[in-house]
């Protein structure tokens, strides 16, 4: 596929995933009590208020990291009130879960058009399994492009769930928790987690533990989806 289009593939299907990541955030952080997000207009599936809020990681990094890498990476960021956070510790917990809740729901909604796809008989499994092919066309090579982008959302969507659940800040796992502690606890470890020096430290450990873990993920959803004979070329 030509790298252009490949490339406007990828950033499609980036836009849609961190939107509705974000998105969730804000939806959930209002319904919870917060609504800092909803005046900062970031209750919507438009992309465009995200990639005002973070131009650098919903525009720049994506591009760059496609040009240099040859698949996308980025981030959005959805404002909340830290004072609700800590007067409501799980409640925060639940809003940062609300994102990868959002990339899981397009996980399987992925696996969902997949597993039709090979019941019509209009997708297969392929060869070896990669970011960009978790599908092909089982005849028609005009269907490259639509199994494609069906591949890339879903490895993209598992790769957004599975580290933003790193119980690591700044990630959204870093929440978890405050669903079992107490609240004069959560209190105190959500001030933590406020430390901007704990996110560079958090992201740093993140980045060097999340590849290992993604492969086998990556993988072993890719052997659920197909029953056992996925695997990697």
């Amino acid at each position: 596929m030509e790298l252009t289009v490949l490339g406007l593939g990828w950033y499609a299907a980036f836009l849609m995933s961190v939107t509705l990541h974000e998105a969730a955030h804000a939806l959930a952080a209002l319904k919870l009590g917060d609504p800092t997000a909803y005046y900062g207009g970031q209750v919507t599936l438009d992309p465009i208020p995200h990639m005002r809020r973070e131009p650098f990681g919903m525009v720049i990094v994506p591009i760059l990291s496609f040009v240099l890498g040859g698949w996308m990476l980025g981030w959005g960021s959805a404002p909340y009130n830290p004072q609700w956070a800590l007067n409501h510790p799980r409640r925060s917990c639940w809003m940062s879960l609300a994102g990868p809740g959002a990339n899981l729901l397009l996980i399987l909604i992925g696996a969902a058009v997949i597993r039709l796809g090979l019941l019509l008989g209009v997708f297969a499994a392929p060869d070896s399994i990669s970011y960009t092919q978790a599908v092909v066309p089982a005849n028609n090579q005009a269907l490259a492009g639509i199994t494609t982008f069906i591949s890339i959302v879903f490895s993209l969507n598992l790769i957004l769930f599975c580290f933003n659940l790193l119980p690591l800040p700044p990630l959204d796992g870093s929440a978890l928790p405050l669903l079992f502690l107490d609240r004069s606890t959560a209190q105190r470890y959500l001030e933590a987690l406020f430390n901007p020096s704990y996110a560079v430290v958090g992201i740093v450990i993140a980045w060097n533990v999340f590849g290992p873990i993604f492969n086998r993920v990556h993988l072993l959803s890719s052997n659920l989806l197909y029953f056992g004979i996925a695997h990697y070329g």
